[in-house]
């Protein structure tokens, strides 16, 4: 396991990866659609509603000038006026580019970290078993599948996740038009409790998932807290010793690695921070080592939290 001092050196570089697609994102958009619609129409609906009023301020800055002078001095309505005016324009440009940064993080970088979280595991030839925690649409599910496919693996990987099954279904059928539908099966489960024996996983990967975990709770709760852990206790309890697994998460890396570095993983990795859904996020990988040794006898740990 590497010592803090290494975990810190480690922690300012980019995890070994695979270069990231050069597909257009028009054609990322074509298969799987758009993640987080509802917040983009939501920015979206609010920016096109705030340019028109800094609109309506310009058009009759005047009139509304003297409605504020009705509870203000003349000097400080007209700055009242204008104050408010640009408040609300800048207010629009924030919300537009709010908007298309969500519109960035759900496809194109999205895709190009699926890219770079595939490229942290050196061998998909030998790879019988992979999980997709939290595989949502499918893009890191079908970045893993089309690996092993280029790799000649005869596995198969396993995207798991809350939703419907009819989110389900388009999930396996995007497998289908990216060509590696015989590669990928889809089950809905509670990520705490993962319906596998200890050990079942050569890979496992998560993408902007385990941060969801307890949220009913409150992102900074105790309680939300103790969830996400018990998710990456999971993780590590299904994987094989010797195993690797890459995170791509949200706002609580630093806890994955306090855990994961408690559950004695080797050759944790941390990225660069990147921005995405209008928050920090960063890539955490790490290996599930062949033994551990306490003291002068070899001690088998209860990966659960």
């Amino acid at each position: 396991m590497p010592s803090g001092n290494m975990f810190r050196e480690r922690k300012m570089g980019k995890p070994s990866g695979a270069a990231p697609g050069s597909r257009d994102w028009t054609q990322i958009y074509a298969i799987y659609g758009l993640d987080q619609l509802h917040t983009i129409l939501f920015f979206l609906f609010n920016a096109v509603l705030f340019t028109v009023l800094s609109l309506l301020y310009l058009t009759y800055f005047n009139p509304i000038t003297l409605f504020f002078h009705r509870l203000l001095p003349i000097d400080t309505a007209r700055f009242a006026a204008g104050f408010t005016g640009s408040v609300t324009a800048l207010s629009a440009l924030c919300l537009f580019f709010a908007s298309g940064h969500f519109l960035y993080s759900s496809l194109p970088l999205h895709y190009d970290v699926a890219q770079r979280m595939v490229g942290s595991v050196n061998e998909w030839s030998t790879v019988k078993h992979a999980l997709d925690l939290g595989c949502g649409r499918g893009i890191l599910l079908n970045a893993v599948a089309t690996q092993m496919k280029k790799e000649g693996s005869s596995g198969r990987v396993v995207g798991l996740d809350r939703s419907k099954m009819t989110s389900l279904s388009s999930t396996l059928r995007t497998a289908k038009i990216e060509g590696v539908g015989e590669y990928v099966t889809c089950r809905d489960c509670d990520p705490r409790r993962l319906p596998f024996g200890d050990g079942y996983f050569d890979v496992v990967v998560s993408a902007v998932f385990v941060h969801t975990v307890g949220k009913e709770y409150g992102h900074r709760t105790v309680e939300a807290s103790a969830e996400r852990m018990r998710v990456v206790g999971e993780m590590v309890r299904v994987l094989k010793p010797g195993g690797v697994g890459v995170v791509w998460d949200l706002l609580h890396v630093p806890e994955y690695v306090r855990r994961l570095q408690e559950l004695k993983m080797e050759d944790i990795r941390v990225s660069e921070r990147v921005t995405a859904f209008m928050a920090s996020s960063q890539i955490v990988s790490f290996r599930k080592p062949s033994q551990h040794v306490i003291g002068p006898g070899e001690v088998r740990l209860d990966w659960r939290c």
